[in-house]
């Protein structure tokens, strides 16, 4: 019997969407047909045939590896090489910008994105291996230059995923077999951008390596806080690496592992003219906005080590993993104090390793059983010296000498999850995977969940996929986010919160369903829908209080999560056109954690009325057309153009927290590659990048919504131009 899996799968180019049927029957023949010769065959004395075996014994074993944690009946976009090499800036995109061309992925500021309704709650994957959730704010550690290839996978997951549940990017990094050789690059042009590359990959035997790495610098770090073309203040300076390496001991034995780092300096960018809050310091009144000088710098590092293993019908993976994270924010001791009442030196470190294995058995024609662990130990050590003013009952100051107010806190806990599920082939056109996992958070809270999971594949006709899924979500709140703060310390002072309750965080519980079909019409054109509803209780949310931009995780007591993506996609010769189209609905009531950090009206409307999330967005599309010319000579030549279109986040009216959306906004792009063949290396590559077409001037923040701190605009018309050398 044969499994359906219906994927979204985006090649060929940006824009190049095409659903695509994946069968174990494909599968294990292209398994079987890759098995190596064994030790009864004749050794090989030909050092091509012993490559060549190489290469099929590495290809099985990452089909392997991806069949023991498959995404049955989930909604999966994937973003093949192809696809990551002729997207606006290749593989200098940031990996947010590859992921805002999917269905349902709302743009934020900062460089955030929101799948499907959710604020955060994203679960990154390294090779299959889940990454602890890190510190950095403005930067990211995983980028697109890493990965060959990027899949998304929302909706109904399978009980493999668990904890972070909004939506799984799973990236497979580049290997010395898929990219060999040397390549360098420089990239760089508008806001005095600059961004030198390389990578360099190969093999040696049995042993495979690749490492890259690039270094950012330019004007542009975070979005301007106001409309003006140019921002103050706003120097950011980024370093990123990689460096995967791989052995293969026998035909069914794989060992591996990756290193990885981020460092990220960053100017806080300056609103000019605005008005101080009426205090005194030091005999000084009066400060110009234009000449704050906020820092903020941010570093991660990350290893993983992995052993895959094929053993008759069993294949399994256990791999020992480690992250860790650093944020340091410095304020203008003067400035803030007289704007916010508050300077504050901010300083957080978060460590997290762990041992995660899954493994499948494929018992028979109709059976594959699958199971797995994750134990995870985190340590998270905060550190603030706050510099503040004395009030007196009234609010009013008693002194112009700031007050030093120093906090310290030091937590470590745990995070353990088990799951079990088969995958049960009813008939060769429909699939029932259904399993549970248990999880346990042990850190701010102290929480357990029992959540069963199905999820149902039927294939009715060669065109037609339908699925439908549910999966009940345990989310434990985000250790490294968590406020630490002690209230009292600050009563009687300028930060003294109007509310003093700060209830603990809490873990978020929810039940998910999600339906969609996906039908070929003519080849090269499919389309498809997916519908998807959340109920949730202690909803997670974050919100940045204050002047250090560091996000603090809250709870709504009850939310609930709407919304129907469509999707169209056209694929055939040298041209790739698609379209994405979604609605989305994200509400939440009654705010029960981390209260100090809410006004007390705002507290009072939300404890007895739904209001939108901060960061929902009812409309979101994304479309594009690419087209090859000369595609079958050695000097192809691609033009592609694509449009983002959102609807707008929410701000706050008078009376209702985040009672409007901001503007709707619509961003052209457009990207020229010629490949040339000099007589140089292995080829030379030239780009031209045009973001933001017509200079479209479009508001991302207006600076108020529940947990909003300051405005945001987008990246004004840019132009960037880049050279790649392959050797």
């Amino acid at each position: 019997m044969m499994l359906t899996v219906s994927d979204r799968i985006l090649k060929g180019g940006p824009v190049a969407h095409i659903w695509t049927t994946v069968t174990l029957a494909t599968i294990s023949t292209l398994a079987l047909a890759a098995t190596p010769a064994r030790a009864a065959d004749p050794p090989s004395t030909d050092t091509n045939a012993v490559s060549m075996d190489l290469d099929v014994i590495a290809r099985r074993l990452d089909i392997a590896r991806q069949q023991i944690q498959p995404s049955l009946g989930a909604s999966t976009y994937q973003f093949t090489p192809q696809a990551l090499e002729t997207i606006p800036q290749g593989e200098n995109a940031p990996l947010n910008q590859v992921l805002l061309q999917a269905p349902g992925v709302a743009q934020d500021s900062f460089g955030q994105i929101h799948l499907r309704g959710e604020h955060a709650n994203v679960q990154f994957r390294i090779n299959g291996v889940e990454l602890p959730e890190g510190l950095s704010v403005f930067g990211q550690a995983l980028t697109s230059r890493f990965a060959n290839s990027v899949t998304l996978i929302t909706g109904a997951l399978p009980a493999q995923y668990g904890f972070q549940t909004a939506g799984v990017i799973d990236i497979q990094t580049k290997t010395g077999t898929t990219n060999p050789g040397l390549s360098l690059s420089m990239y760089g042009g508008s806001w005095n951008w600059l961004e030198p590359s390389f990578d360099y990959g190969g093999r040696a035997g049995p042993v495979d390596w690749y490492v890259t790495g690039d270094f950012l610098r330019n004007d542009r770090g975070i979005e301007n806080p106001t409309s003006s073309f140019n921002a103050i203040h706003d120097t950011t300076n980024q370093f990123h690496g990689l460096a995967y390496v791989s052995g293969i001991i026998d035909p069914d034995t794989r060992i591996s592992m990756i290193l990885g780092g981020y460092t990220g300096q960053f100017q806080i960018p300056n609103n000019p003219g605005q008005p101080t809050s009426g205090l005194v310091v030091n005999g000084v009144s009066d400060f110009n906005s234009a000449l704050l000088n906020e820092n903020q710098y941010e570093a991660t590092q990350f290893a993983v080590l992995s052993l895959q293993k094929h053993v008759g019908d069993i294949d399994m993976q256990i791999s020992g993993f480690t992250r860790r994270s650093t944020l340091s924010f410095s304020p203008d001791p003067l400035g803030d104090l007289l704007f916010n009442g508050i300077s504050q030196q901010a300083n957080r470190t978060t460590w997290a390793s762990g041992v995660q294995g899954d493994g499948s058995w494929r018992i028979n024609d109709q059976h594959t059983l699958r199971a797995g662990f994750l134990a995870q130990g985190e340590s998270n050590t905060t550190g603030t010296f706050s510099q503040v003013l004395p009030v007196d009952d009234t609010g009013m100051q008693t002194t112009d000498v700031p007050l030093g107010i120093g906090q310290n806190s030091y937590k470590a806990g745990g995070l353990y999850g088990i799951y079990v599920q088969d995958e049960w082939r009813i008939l060769p056109t429909l699939t029932i995977n259904f399993g549970a996992r248990f999880d346990i958070v042990d850190e701010f809270t102290h929480e357990s969940q029992l959540s069963p999971r199905i999820n149902v594949v039927w294939k009715p006709t060669a065109t037609t996929t339908l699925h439908a899924g549910y999966s009940r979500y345990f989310v434990p709140p985000p250790f490294e986010i968590v406020s630490t703060t002690t209230v009292a310390s600050f009563l009687g002072t300028t930060a003294a919160p109007a509310v003093q309750q700060n209830d603990p965080v809490r873990a978020e519980r929810s039940n998910y369903f999600d339906v969609g079909v996906n039908q070929a019409i003519i080849p090269g054109l499919t389309v498809g829908v997916d519908a998807y509803y959340k109920i949730a209780k202690n909803l997670i949310d974050e919100g940045q209080f204050g002047a250090p931009i560091i996000l603090t995780a809250f709870n709504y007591a009850q939310g609930r999560v709407d919304g129907i993506e469509g999707t169209a996609s056209y694929d055939r010769g040298p041209w790739s056109i698609y379209g994405n189209l979604a609605y989305s609905r994200a509400m939440g009531k009654n705010i029960v954690s981390a209260q100090f950090n809410f006004a007390p009206d705002e507290l009072a409307f939300i404890s007895q009325n739904f209001i939108h999330l901060d960061h929902d967005q009812l409309w979101t599309g994304s479309a594009g057309v690419a087209y090859t010319l000369n595609g079958d000579t050695d000097h192809p030549t691609r033009f592609s153009v694509d449009a983002l279109v959102q609807s707008g986040l929410r701000a706050s009216t008078d009376t209702i927290p985040n009672g409007r959306a901001l503007p709707t906004y619509g961003v052209v792009n457009l990207s020229i590659v010629q490949k040339l063949n000099a007589g140089v290396g292995r080829g030379t590559e030239l780009r031209l990048d045009v973001l933001n077409v017509g200079d479209a001037v479009y508001e991302i923040r207006d600076g108020t919504g529940v947990g909003v701190g300051a405005p945001q605009f987008g990246l004004r018309r840019t132009i960037l131009a880049g050279l790649t050398q392959r050797f």
